[in-house]
């Protein structure tokens, strides 16, 4: 009768409380979720501030969150056995930063997987750009990141593309 007294109240929870099954986060709805557990909230409130670092164009900032061994994967090729758009090591990305070509960056969706000094977050990024084809101007896509602690603070290990860039059109 224990098992079953168990599996009830789990099953209570569970419905009195949808978030609980997205470890670390509780949902908010569209927008970048509120995590419970402390660590996860910084590590979103850093992924927002490497974001708006992005848009101003704010490469020293940047210095300071990218690891030296980081890379950015553009593209989803590589997840139908393809290559990636294009792979940027640490200096390349700061090249595209310090070009500051994005009008915006608005994270959207982002999840949180805390593995004690580590991260994963997943979710996607709406951005659009200052200049360009109309036709590309404005995009989507769903990401992958790592983040590890350092010396006391959050650095930006890896970017990973899993699917798009999704064009739209700049209206």
């Amino acid at each position: 009768m224990v098992r079953r007294d168990a599996l009830w109240w789990a099953a209570v929870v569970l419905l009195a409380v949808p978030g609980m099954l997205r470890p670390g986060l509780a949902q908010t709805g569209r927008a970048v979720t509120a995590p419970v557990d402390p660590a996860a909230a910084e590590v979103l409130a850093f992924e927002r501030e490497v974001e708006a670092a992005i848009v101003r164009g704010d490469v020293a900032f940047m210095e300071r969150a990218c690891a030296p061994t980081f890379t950015f994967s553009h593209g989803d090729g590589w997840t139908t056995g393809g290559d990636p758009f294009r792979i940027d090591n640490r200096e390349q990305w700061l090249a595209v930063v310090k070009a500051a070509p994005y009008a915006s960056r608005e994270l959207d969706r982002v999840r949180v997987e805390m593995h004690g000094d580590v991260a994963i977050t997943y979710g996607r990024y709406v951005a659009r750009m200052k200049s360009g084809d109309p036709e590309r101007q404005q995009f989507d896509l769903w990401f992958e990141r790592v983040y590890a602690r350092r010396d006391g603070r959050w650095q930006y290990l890896s970017h990973r593309t899993v699917d798009g860039p999704h064009f739209s059109r700049v209206k």
